[in-house]
């Protein structure tokens, strides 16, 4: 009895099929080269690959797009070769670890402060959290070159009243800024007349004081990030969050603390 042959799939995997990625790079099939640099940019971070991280999706797609004969061993993704495979790390508060393909975001991985072992107090494990204000700043490397729009503009808003424990919004505050900002990119054609994230929410230093008066609704709770979700949901004609944005670090924030019982 002769033994069946593997079926081979009909379509390649893309970079859509596995990632919250748009564009261009979301209809290319994962190469082999893609995923060896981004298995190299792992290793260099962290001195491994993550387990189920971005490397080991891609490396995963990559093997199945070979055996279906869509790449060949040494294909490299042109969108990754012009604009790199890169692997970021910034230092606030908190360490915020980034992966990118292509420019865009493919992964995110956020780390609270850490606490001198020992018994925790009250106020050293509200001090190890992560704050909207610095989950906010971390949204700049993650989708700082993103133009304002009004589902950025939402969830800004949505954060700031969360923040300060109040419905009003400061005339001079960031969520007014990015209303102001959403407006004018609407009049504009070109993405590089418009105003980006960064933007906005590198202002945050100027605006850090108001953010910690109430401490308690500063640090990002699971409540804090299903508002703001819901707000760049509501007011994005996709119903979807930008990958990388306002949202989906306010999300990653809210787990961290979940993690260290705030």
């Amino acid at each position: 009895m002769s033994q069946e042959q593997p079926i081979r799939p009909k379509e390649p995997v893309k970079y859509g099929d596995v990632f919250e990625v748009s564009g261009e790079l979301a209809d290319k099939p994962v190469a082999p080269e893609d995923a060896k640099m981004m298995q190299a940019e792992e290793t260099r971070v962290f001195g491994h690959t993550q387990k189920g991280g971005p490397a080991a999706v891609m490396q995963s797609a990559a093997t199945t797009n070979i055996r279906g004969g869509f790449v060949h061993r040494g294909d490299k993704t042109e969108l990754a070769a012009e604009r790199g495979v890169t692997v970021e790390q910034t230092v606030p508060p908190s360490t915020v670890t980034t992966e990118f393909v292509g420019g865009q975001v493919v992964g995110q991985h956020v780390e609270p402060r850490r606490v001198v072992a020992g018994a925790r107090t009250d106020e050293e494990a509200l001090q190890s959290s992560i704050t909207i204000g610095e989950a906010l700043e971390a949204a700049v490397k993650t989708a700082g070159n993103k133009p304002v729009d009004q589902s950025d503009a939402a969830a800004i808003q949505a954060a700031e009243m969360r923040a300060s424990g109040t419905n009003v919004i400061p005339l001079a505050g960031i969520a007014a800024s990015a209303q102001s900002a959403a407006d004018h990119n609407a009049t504009v054609d070109r993405d590089e007349r418009k105003i980006k994230l960064a933007d906005i929410l590198t202002c945050l230093i100027c605006f850090r004081t108001g953010w910690v008066i109430r401490v308690q609704r500063g640090t990002v709770t699971r409540q804090d990030a299903e508002g703001v979700v819901s707000a760049e949901m509501r007011n994005n004609p996709k119903l979807c969050t930008h990958p990388g944005g306002v949202a989906a670090s306010l999300t990653a924030a809210a787990r961290l603390n979940e993690r260290v019982d705030i």
